[in-house]
């Protein structure tokens, strides 16, 4: 990397993922602390300006020859100070007598994910609100990347209970920025609703920004969501009604309405207008309902608009700030892998992907900063939704009726809906299959203590189909 490190050193790309040290003459090297430190100090000078921190951090964790914090502020060589604070950001470090360069195995390092995404395994409702309100209080930032206010999570704190539709969990810790990011399905007035009601409990206004990039979920989708289950009868999906499936539709459809758009009226009356001709056609025709006014939702737009107003920002930007800046970040997920539309049982799904890589779309992260996935699955199943969703240990009579009593914190019953959640014995064939599609490298198992009342625990280990039994998770 430069003149000043020994002419025994190389540096070397490997397959554009790490960068490799290796010693000419280790024994000469290596052995010297010194010489050791000067020549990790002196290769970060030469590459902190050219990769990024979540690099940089990648890069010391395939280094296993590392040395004490204070060697940054100390020793040899002053790196600036913004340079040196990211580095200690990702790393905690301790002497390794173990010498990587020469073969030896590679202990005492410690390393901070600049990136970790929560998702579920199973059909939502796995306990994901709890795990981070955990991590959210060791993290900078917090994105809700897909999905609206349809699903909620709970969370227990000293300031009460709170189920949070819209909100991310991060909401609570006065020193997380908490972000609605491009992916998600804003209902403004849910939102605003949601904020007046967590403060009103003593909760300290927390610190958020709506993306900018967000598309709002307007009045007519949530109108559509009900005609369309009215029209379907018995072949409903059973949906929320919160009008996420048509809100997704417009998006794809190239009709939606940023959260920009507010703040460029003429703009936002035409692309208004063009939705709306579009609606009553449907309205009028299909479901046979009344007609919406332009006008009287342009109004509605209007009002909310100064609303959040104080919150709207440049988040993909801020993000990426961030990520430079060494900060933590952490996504959060709604639902679970069964209910993604593409890898999911579709088509008894939502309609947002609900696995971890949509982040990368959703929170505008870049993929090489995702490094941990953090898979939420119970110890048992349940699911909200439709009764004709396939749910293969579903437990039901008086069993079922005894574990959703005594399942969640309050009983299983979605935290939206106040439905009850088909519950059922832990699925490992589900389970495995929603890891592996999410990606995970942990998993959390929650509600083991909900189970304490059985002396046997039954798993599903298998789906018999057609005779066979399989322990690949089928197709719908």
């Amino acid at each position: 990397p430069g003149p000043h490190v020994q002419s025994g050193v190389s540096e070397r790309l490997f397959r554009g993922k790490f960068l490799l040290l290796r010693a000419g003459s280790p024994q000469s090297f290596v052995h010297s602390d010194q010489k050791r430190r000067f020549f990790i100090l002196m290769f970060f000078y030469h590459s902190v300006n050219v990769l990024p921190p979540y690099r940089l951090r990648r890069l010391m964790g395939s280094i296993s020859a590392v040395v004490r914090k204070n060697t940054w502020e100390k020793q040899l060589f002053p790196l600036h100070p913004s340079f040196r604070g990211s580095i200690i950001r990702m790393l905690s470090c301790w002497p390794d007598k173990a010498n990587p360069l020469c073969g030896c195995e590679s202990r005492s390092t410690e390393v901070t994910d600049m990136v970790k995404a929560i998702v579920g395994a199973n059909w939502g409702d796995e306990g994901k609100g709890k795990i981070t309100d955990m991590l959210a209080e060791q993290s900078d930032v917090v994105i809700r990347f897909q999905g609206g206010a349809n699903a909620g999570h709970t969370i227990i704190n000293d300031y009460g209970r709170f189920a949070l539709h819209i909100l991310p969990s991060g909401t609570f810790y006065p020193h997380v920025t908490n972000i609605i990011g491009n992916g998600v399905a804003l209902d403004i007035q849910k939102l605003v609703d949601e904020l007046g009601s967590i403060t009103s409990q003593g909760v300290p206004a927390p610190n958020l920004i709506v993306s900018e990039r967000a598309q709002i979920l307007m009045p007519y989708h949530r109108l559509q969501d009900s005609y369309e289950e009215e029209r379907l009868g018995g072949k409903a999906f059973g949906s929320t009604k919160s009008g996420i499936a048509p809100f997704y539709s417009d998006k794809y459809a190239k009709i939606g309405i940023q959260v920009c758009d507010l703040f460029h009226e003429d703009r936002l009356r035409e692309r208004l207008t063009a939705a709306v001709s579009l609606k009553n056609v449907l309205f009028e025709h299909l479901y046979h309902k009344p007609s919406l006014d332009v006008d009287e939702l342009y109004q509605q737009l209007m009002e909310l608009r100064e609303q959040i107003r104080p919150y709207v920002g440049d988040a993909v930007t801020f993000v990426h700030d961030a990520l430079r800046a060494g900060k933590t970040v952490l996504l959060e997920g709604q639902l679970g892998s069964m209910k993604d539309p593409d890898l999911g049982i579709f088509p008894l799904t939502t309609s947002s992907h609900t696995l971890a890589g949509f982040g990368c779309v959703g929170a505008a992260v870049p993929p090489t900063a995702v490094e941990d996935v953090i898979c939420v699955t119970k110890a048992y199943s349940s699911s909200v939704g439709s009764n004709t969703e396939p749910f293969v240990s579903e437990v039901l009579g008086e069993a079922g009726d005894e574990l959703r009593r005594r399942g969640g914190d309050k009983g299983e019953f979605g935290a939206t809906t106040g439905r009850p959640r088909r519950v059922g014995w832990f699925d490992t064939v589900a389970t495995k299959y929603g890891c592996m599609v999410q990606g995970a490298t942990q998993v959390a198992l929650t509600c083991l203590d909900v189970l304490g009342y059985l002396d046997e625990i039954p798993v599903c280990t298998g789906y018999e189909i057609d005779g066979t039994v399989t322990d690949r998770f089928p197709t719908t």
